[in-house]
C-alpha cells in the first residue's frame, strides 16, 4: 500500500506542468538546481529529486562550456515520454529521445558563412581551419593579388629615357680643404641606333645574359626564382635580371638599390616596357646604357674604349669580349683595377675575361647564333688597347684620385658604375706638401743618377714607389705612384708585384715576442704555456752562411723534391752565434729563417696580417724563406704596418678619403676603428731594435737617419736584386719606399721584373742605397717644423734565453754571462755604443761577439770600410773569419735566397 502510494506513475506528466518545467529552466547551475531539474523532469534516474545528476558539479560546467550558454536549443523545452530533451540549456532527452550529449543536445547558435573556429568540432580540431577555408583563403589572395597587380600595371608609367644619365663633375680635395682635380667628362656615352649595333653583339649578349630574350614578356619568373633561391642561400643578390629589366634599371630608373621597392618598380615597369616596346628597341637602349668599364657607356663608346673602332666595326671575337664585360667590367677588363679589389690584377682579369669570351662564342654556337666554322676563325683572345688616361690628371694627381676613389667604392655602398655617373665631392687626406716633397725627393735620385739613354741595359725600366701614413689615425698623407699617371700605367704605391725582402723581418721578430718558438720535444700543437717568449737581446740564433735549415723538432728541412735547404746571407757573409737585435742590424738571413721555423710560418703570417698586411698578398706555402720577405704587399700597406709599432702597437687601417658628399648630402664618412694588435711591450722593443738599424754605425740603414729624431726602420733587397726597400718611421710618421725594374706596358705579356746590377752606376741596388736616400731626403722636409717627439723606452720583456739554428748553451744550465756580455748592451745604450766593437786583435770565440779578426778592407762595415754591406764576421764553429770580395755596396739587407744541398739555386728567398 506504501509502495504504491509513493511511487510515481511513470506516464504521469511532471509535476508542476510547464510553469514548473519553466521555473525549473530558470534556475541556475549547480547541485541543487540540477536535482530540482531532474525532479521536475521526471528523470527516470532521479527519485523526488534526492539523488545528484549523473556527473556531478564538473560534468554540469563541461556540458556547459560545449553546448552551454545562454542561447535557447532549437527543440525547445524538457523532453517527455519519447520527446527531445531541452530546455534552456539543452536537457537531456527524455526516455527514448535522441540525446545530444550531456551537456545539452547540437551545438549552439547556427553556422557561420567563414566557418572559424570550426563550428562542430571540439578541443584542437575546433582551431584548425578546414580545406574548404584554406582554399578559399588562396583563392581571395590570389585573386586579390591579381587585381592589384593588374591596377599597378595600369598605373604605372615607364620613366623618361635617360633621366639618369646625366653626368656631372666629381671634385677632389686635398687635405686642407682646397680643391686638387675636377673631374669632369667621365662619362663617355653616343647613342647609337640598332642598325648600327651589328648582329652578332646583339646575339653575344642574348647567349651570355637572357637566351629567351626575343620570346619572353620582358621578365623570367623562373630566373626570379632562382634569384630568390640564391638570395635566400646567401648567394649573388642578382641573376634573375632579363635584357629588359636591366634595360629598365639602367635607363629608365634612377635608382639602383638592392632593394625590395626597387625591384618590385622595376618588375612592372619591365612589364609594361615589355608589353610597349619592340624588342630590337630594348635591345638597343640596353647596349646604349650599359656600363663596360673605363667610363665607357653603351656599345659605341666600348667599341671606341676598348678597339678604337665604331661599333658597326665590331667583329664577332670583338663583340663576344665586350658582351663579357657587361658582367663586371672591374674583373673582366684586361687592364685590371686592383686599387678597387687586389683580386682584379691585370693577369687575373685576362684569364678571367678570355675564359668567359671563350664560353660566349661557344655558348653562341649552341644556340644556333654562330656556325661552327666561323666560330673556328677566333681561336685567340682579341688585342684590347691599354686604358688612356684623362688630361686633367697628370703628374701625381691621378695616382691620388685613382687611390681616393678605390678607397672610397671599398668603404660605401657607391659603385664604380654610380661614381662614373659624377655628382661626388671626395675630400681626402693627402697633403698637398707632402706629396710635393715626396716626389722631389724621387726625382732627385732619378734625375742624378738615372740614365736610360747612356745605360739603356740597366737603367731602364726603373720605377720608384712610395707611401707616407699617420701612424696615429691611419690616414694616407702622401703617395709616389709612378713618373706621370697619364703615361706610367701602373700605380706604384699601390700593390706592384715587388717583393718586400728583409723589411719582413720585424714581423717575424714581433712574431717570436708574441708567440715564442715552440718546444722540440713536444708536438705540432703547442700553447703559450709549452712556447718560450724571445728576447731580441738574451737569444742567440746561427749567422752561418748556407745554414742548414730545420724544422722546429730538429729535423732537417726538405722541400717536395726531398732537397735540403742552405740559406745564405748577402754576398755570402757568415757570422757567429749572434742576438736578433745584432741580425738585424746586419740583416743577416740565417738567423730570421730559422727563427721563422722554430716559430711556425703560420704565426710569422698571422702577425704580419696583424700588423696590417693584407693576408692576399703573402705568400701561402709555408717554406723557409717565407720569413725574408717573398710576398709582395704595396708600399701603402708596409707603410702601414710598420705604422703600427710607431703607434706603439695599436693599429689603423690605411685609409685617403674623409668623407664624401653629393646633392642627396653626406654619402659617406670615415669612422676611426683603431684596435691593439700587439702590447706596448712587443711594439717598444721591436722599435727599439728597429732604432738600431738605423743609428748603429753597422747599421744598414744608417743613411736614413734624421738629426735630431727619433728613427726606426728597416731596409730590404732582394734575390736576384729584382727590388730594394727602405721602410721607417717616427713617432709622426710612417713612410715606405721601394725601387724596381719593371716594364710595365700593357701590351706587354711577358711582363718581368729585371735586375738592377750596374742600375745607377751601382755595382748593386740595396735598400740602404737609393731607397734609404729618399725616404731621408723626404722625411726631413716632411717633418720640417714639427714637434720633435720620441719613442717610448723598451719595456720589459717576460722572454727566456733560446738557442737555436744549431747554438747550443755552453753549459747545460745557461749560465748569466752570455746574456749579460755583451748582449745587454745593446740593449740598455742600442743608439750610442759603437764601442762595443771587440778589439780586432782579439782572437773571436763563439760565444764572444761580434767579433772581427780584421778591421780593413771593408769587413766590418765602419766607416772607413770600402764596402758598407755589414762585414763578413765568420760565425763558423772554428771562429775563422771568412772574407767577401769588398763589392762597394752598402747594406747586407738582401733576403738572398737559400740553396739546396748541392748548389742549385732554390727559391727567390728574398724578396
Amino acid at each position: 500500500m506504501s509502495e504504491h502510494r509513493r511511487k510515481m506513475p511513470q506516464s504521469q506528466p511532471p509535476s508542476g506542468g510547464r510553469a514548473a518545467a519553466r521555473r525549473a529552466a530558470q534556475q541556475p547551475m549547480g547541485r541543487r538546481s540540477a536535482e530540482a531539474r531532474d525532479v521536475s523532469t521526471g528523470s527516470p534516474s532521479s527519485g523526488y529529486g534526492e539523488e545528484r545528476p549523473y556527473g556531478g558539479r564538473a560534468e554540469a560546467r563541461r556540458a556547459a562550456q560545449r553546448g552551454g550558454g545562454r542561447r535557447r536549443a532549437p527543440d525547445g523545452g524538457a523532453g517527455g515520454h519519447g520527446g527531445p530533451g531541452g530546455g534552456r540549456r539543452g536537457g537531456g532527452g527524455g526516455q527514448g529521445g535522441p540525446e545530444r550529449g550531456r551537456a545539452g543536445g547540437r551545438p549552439p547558435g547556427r553556422k557561420r558563412l567563414i566557418d572559424y573556429p570550426r563550428y562542430d568540432k571540439y578541443g584542437w580540431r575546433r582551431w584548425m581551419p578546414s580545406w574548404k577555408l584554406v582554399t578559399g583563403l588562396f583563392l581571395a589572395f590570389f585573386g586579390g593579388l591579381m587585381g592589384a597587380a593588374t591596377l599597378a600595371y595600369a598605373w604605372v608609367e615607364v620613366p623618361n629615357e635617360d633621366l639618369a644619365a646625366k653626368a656631372q663633375n666629381n671634385v677632389y680635395y686635398w687635405a686642407d680643404g682646397t680643391q686638387m682635380a675636377a673631374t669632369g667628362g667621365e662619362v663617355n656615352r653616343q647613342i647609337v641606333g640598332i642598325d648600327k649595333i651589328p648582329r652578332h653583339m646583339q646575339d653575344a649578349v642574348v647567349s651570355a645574359e637572357n637566351k629567351t630574350f626575343w620570346e619572353d614578356s620582358g621578365v623570367d619568373p623562373m630566373g626570379i626564382g632562382r634569384a630568390v633561391w640564391n638570395m635566400a642561400k646567401g648567394g649573388e643578390t642578382q641573376g634573375g635580371s632579363t635584357i629588359t629589366q636591366q634595360y629598365v634599371k639602367n635607363n629608365r630608373l634612377a635608382d639602383q638599390s638592392q632593394t625590395l621597392t626597387r625591384k618590385v618598380k622595376e618588375l612592372f615597369i619591365s612589364i609594361r616596357v615589355g608589353s610597349d616596346l619592340e624588342k630590337r628597341e630594348i635591345m638597343a637602349g640596353y647596349l646604349n646604357t650599359a656600363y663596360y668599364g673605363r667610363g665607357a657607356y653603351g656599345i659605341q663608346a666600348a667599341a671606341r674604349t676598348y678597339f678604337g673602332k665604331d661599333s658597326d666595326q665590331l667583329n664577332v671575337s670583338e663583340s663576344a669580349f665586350l658582351a663579357s664585360l657587361l658582367k663586371g667590367a672591374t674583373y673582366y677588363d684586361p687592364a685590371g683595377s686592383p686599387e678597387i679589389d687586389p683580386k682584379a690584377t691585370a693577369d687575373a682579369n685576362t684569364e678571367r675575361a678570355a675564359l668567359r669570351w671563350k664560353w660566349i662564342l661557344d655558348e653562341m654556337v649552341k644556340d644556333g647564333h654562330l656556325p661552327p666554322a666561323e666560330r673556328a676563325k677566333y681561336p685567340t683572345f682579341p688585342k684590347v688597347q691599354p686604358p688612356k688616361k684623362n688630361a686633367q690628371l697628370t703628374g701625381q694627381i691621378g695616382y691620388l684620385v685613382s687611390t681616393a676613389k678605390a678607397n672610397f667604392i671599398n668603404n660605401s655602398d657607391i659603385s664604380e658604375q654610380d661614381l662614373a655617373q659624377g655628382g661626388y665631392r671626395i675630400y681626402t687626406t693627402f697633403d698637398k706638401k707632402k706629396v710635393t716633397a715626396l716626389e722631389n725627393s724621387v726625382k732627385k735620385i732619378y734625375t742624378e743618377f738615372i740614365d736610360p739613354k747612356k745605360r739603356p741595359k740597366t737603367d731602364t725600366h726603373v720605377q720608384f714607389g712610395g707611401a707616407s701614413v699617420d701612424p696615429k689615425t691611419g690616414a694616407i698623407v702622401a703617395i709616389y705612384g709612378g713618373t706621370d699617371a697619364t703615361k706610367h700605367f701602373t700605380n706604384n704605391a699601390d700593390q706592384t708585384g715587388a717583393q718586400v725582402g728583409s723589411t719582413f723581418k720585424p714581423f717575424v721578430l714581433a712574431a717570436a715576442m708574441e708567440y715564442g718558438v715552440r718546444n722540440p720535444r713536444l708536438g705540432k700543437v703547442q700553447d703559450s704555456t709549452t712556447r718560450r717568449i724571445v728576447d731580441p737581446d738574451k737569444s742567440r740564433y746561427s749567422g752561418k752562411n748556407k745554414l742548414k735549415i730545420k724544422n722546429y723538432d730538429g729535423t732537417i728541412w726538405r722541400d717536395e723534391k726531398g732537397e735540403e735547404w742552405e740559406q745564405v746571407n748577402d754576398d755570402d757573409a757568415s757570422y757567429g752565434p749572434m742576438s736578433l737585435r745584432e741580425a738585424m742590424i746586419r740583416s743577416a738571413n740565417s738567423p730570421y729563417v730559422q727563427l721563422g721555423m722554430d716559430i711556425g710560418i703560420d704565426k710569422v703570417r698571422e702577425t704580419a696580417v696583424k700588423a696590417g698586411l693584407r693576408e692576399s698578398s703573402l705568400v701561402k706555402a709555408n717554406v723557409p724563406s717565407f720569413s725574408l720577405g717573398i710576398s709582395d704587399p704595396s708600399a701603402i700597406r708596409m707603410a702601414g704596418a710598420y705604422a703600427t709599432f710607431a703607434n706603439n702597437g695599436e693599429r689603423n687601417e690605411p685609409y685617403s678619403v674623409k668623407k664624401v658628399e653629393s646633392k642627396k648630402g653626406l654619402e659617406y664618412e670615415h669612422k676611426a676603428k683603431g684596435e691593439r694588435a700587439f702590447s706596448t711591450a712587443i711594439a717598444s722593443n721591436v722599435t727599439d731594435v728597429l732604432r738600431d738599424v738605423v743609428e748603429n754605425p753597422k747599421g744598414t740603414g744608417r743613411k736614413a737617419a734624421i738629426p735630431g729624431r727619433d728613427v726606426a726602420g728597416k731596409t730590404g733587397t732582394t734575390d736576384g736584386n729584382n727590388s730594394a726597400w727602405f721602410v721607417g718611421y717616427t713617432p709622426q710618421l710612417s713612410t715606405a719606399i721601394d725601387m724596381y725594374r719593371f716594364d710595365d706596358n700593357a701590351n706587354n705579356t711577358k711582363r718581368k721584373f729585371e735586375s738592377m746590377f750596374g742600375t745607377g752606376a751601382q755595382p748593386k741596388i740595396h735598400g740602404s742605397s737609393f731607397p734609404s736616400r729618399i725616404w731621408n731626403d723626404y722625411m726631413t722636409d716632411a717633418l720640417e717644423g714639427t714637434k720633435v717627439e720620441s719613442f717610448p723606452e723598451p719595456e720589459e720583456l717576460d722572454a727566456e734565453e733560446v738557442w737555436g739554428g744549431g747554438v747550443t748553451s755552453p753549459t747545460p744550465t745557461p749560465s748569466p754571462t752570455p746574456s749579460q756580455t755583451p748582449s745587454a748592451t745593446p740593449s740598455q745604450t742600442p743608439s750610442s755604443t759603437p764601442s762595443k766593437t771587440p778589439d780586432p786583435s782579439k782572437t773571436c770565440d763563439v760565444w764572444n761577439w761580434p767579433c772581427d779578426n780584421n778591421d780593413n778592407g771593408g769587413q766590418d762595415g765602419g766607416a772607413n770600410s770600402g764596402n758598407d754591406n755589414g762585414g763578413t764576421s765568420d760565425g763558423g764553429v772554428t771562429g775563422t773569419p771568412t772574407a767577401p770580395t769588398p763589392t762597394g755596396t752598402d747594406d747586407s739587407s738582401s733576403s738572398s735566397g737559400g740553396k739546396p744541398n748541392g748548389g742549385t739555386t732554390g727559391w727567390l728567398d728574398g724578396g
